[in-house]
């Protein structure tokens, strides 16, 4: 007896992508309005180079630095020192002395943009902001109006130097402040 194959012939299947598309169709807009919301500020900051070598034909300019402690800010200079010390108290800092003296300094030397902030280890985010909004610009006040000065818009973040306490005044100023 002869046996009989039938060839196998595979059923032919639809692809059923209506789903799919309804899925595209709701999803596609959704992503472009929401797009348009989430859009975030970006400020640049500009680092200096690592290593790098100031010419010595270059005239000295200025180069100035904020160090931000827990109780001061100091503005400096990198070639002169020290410009100005601000005590800060733990309910609110003097932003009004703060910007006067950066006003100052841009009267000053009107050509100078930028600043590098240096920080102490354990500043808040907080006050890296707003020290961050104060040294960009300022509010200056005329007889009838309010005119915004920018003052440094380039800033570069560091670390703050430690302080090294010197033998004979450390002791001096310790004992005083466990007197007070």
């Amino acid at each position: 007896m002869k046996l009989v194959r039938r060839k196998y012939q595979p059923e032919v299947v639809e692809l059923n992508i209506t789903a799919f598309l309804n899925l595209m169709v709701i999803l596609v807009p959704f992503l472009l309005i929401t797009a348009v919301f989430s859009r975030m500020t970006i400020l640049e900051i500009e680092l200096p180079p690592q290593g790098a070598v100031n010419n010595q034909q270059e005239k000295i300019k200025l180069q100035l630095e904020l160090i931000i402690r827990k109780d001061s800010f100091e503005i400096r200079d990198v070639n002169l020192g020290r410009i100005k010390y601000l005590e800060r108290s733990k309910t609110e800092d003097n932003w009004k002395t703060f910007s006067n003296v950066l006003l100052e300094i841009k009267n000053r030397f009107p050509e100078e943009q930028g600043i590098t902030l240096l920080l102490e280890p354990g500043i808040n985010y907080k006050t890296l902001i707003q020290v961050m909004d104060r040294v960009r610009v300022t509010d200056v006040i005329q007889i009838t109006d309010v005119e915004t000065v920018e003052l440094f818009p380039n800033i570069s973040i560091g670390d703050a130097p430690e302080i090294i306490p010197v033998s004979g005044t450390m002791e001096k100023q310790g004992a005083v402040s466990n007197v007070e």
